[in-house]
């Protein structure tokens, strides 16, 4: 059994509608996919995480079946946006899966709500170093809006498509494949793309997030955070787009942190190995303890972390002496 167009459910949130797939029952896992794709992205996992876990996979705003308004595409607009549906759902805490730009969603709403985030998962995600496949940065140049407008008219697009999911299909082996495998992905992003409001909102998400040296958006500064919530990441060792060397910058911004790297996978490690992406999900959700927020432990660890040169515990200990010597007696 897969997920088909039977499975998408609408709801409507300040005006504008959003699509989001909802199957299984259990603890609640929240995928939220990446850059110009949709929830059709998880397909491979969703049945088989369905079995354990009550499964959200949406439509961010501006992509897929949801609506393609003038609206905020900002990271924290997503994140509120996430928010206001599983709030909607009856969904209070949430284990949240983000991919690529999705995985920069996944780390604003922690960030913006921890009292309602469990763990977080980041599957070869942006917002841990500057570099970004050029193909990306090109979005925010002026001119390419109008470009990609021509590049898919009728026929032209197809042609297009047709080459590239060729060309996904026949170099399956050999040096090249690194190249190719995710040709089948930008296939669809660029059949996406023929709809001018897809690329209205596209153009304006990158614009919050890249410029042409690269990624903008970075969780360097907040890392530490992370001490407080389990957090994981997997990546995929031929990722073209955003570079598997970041999987180690995350190891370096938060010691704590789990990082998987897959062999003979790309920028969609899931995709690749859907049976070892819900293995290291399940093993990742059952062998850790969900966060706990508590607002004046997370107090300590933001006045802690913007001062403190030490590590996250050493200057969380810290802050937590200081504000005992000043406390009333």
């Amino acid at each position: 059994m897969s997920v088909g167009s039977e499975d998408v459910r609408y709801v409507t949130l300040h005006g504008k509608r959003r699509a989001y797939v909802r199957k299984g029952s259990g603890p609640a896992v929240l995928l939220l996919h990446g850059l110009a794709c949709d929830h059709t992205t998880w397909t491979p996992v969703i049945d088989e995480l369905a079995e354990r876990y009550t499964v959200i996979a949406p439509d961010l705003l501006g992509h897929g079946l949801s609506d393609k308004p003038r609206a905020d595409y900002t990271l924290g607009g997503y994140a509120n946006g996430m928010r206001d549906l599983l709030t909607v759902l009856g969904i209070d805490k949430v284990t949240v899966v983000g991919h690529s730009f999705g995985g920069g969603v996944a780390m604003q709403f922690a960030y913006q709500f921890p009292e309602r985030t469990q763990r977080v998962m980041l599957v070869s995600t942006g917002g841990l170093g500057g570099e970004v496949t050029p193909m990306i940065r090109l979005i925010q140049v002026p001119g390419w809006f109008r470009a990609v407008g021509l590049l898919t008219l009728p026929g032209i697009r197809h042609v297009e498509t047709l080459a590239l999911r060729a060309a996904s299909g026949h170099l399956t082996f050999g040096p090249l494949r690194k190249y190719t495998r995710d040709l089948d992905e930008v296939a669809d992003i660029v059949e996406s793309w023929k709809d001018r409001r897809t690329r209205f909102a596209i153009r304006h998400l990158v614009r919050a997030v890249i410029d042409w040296r690269g990624q903008i958006v970075t969780m360097s500064d907040r890392a530490y955070l992370s001490e407080a919530m389990p957090m994981a990441v997997l990546w995929g060792i031929e990722d073209q787009v955003i570079p598997v060397a970041h999987a180690e910058n995350a190891r370096a911004l938060a010691p704590d942190v789990r990082v998987d790297v897959l062999a003979d996978a790309g920028h969609f490690p899931h995709k690749d190995h859907p049976d070892e992406f819900v293995r290291l999900l399940d093993d990742f959700i059952s062998t850790t303890e969900p966060a706990s927020y508590n607002r004046a432990r997370f107090r300590r660890m933001l006045k802690a972390g913007a001062t403190a040169p030490l590590g996250p515990l050493a200057a969380v200990a810290a802050a937590e002496a200081r504000d005992e010597a000043v406390a009333p007696a």
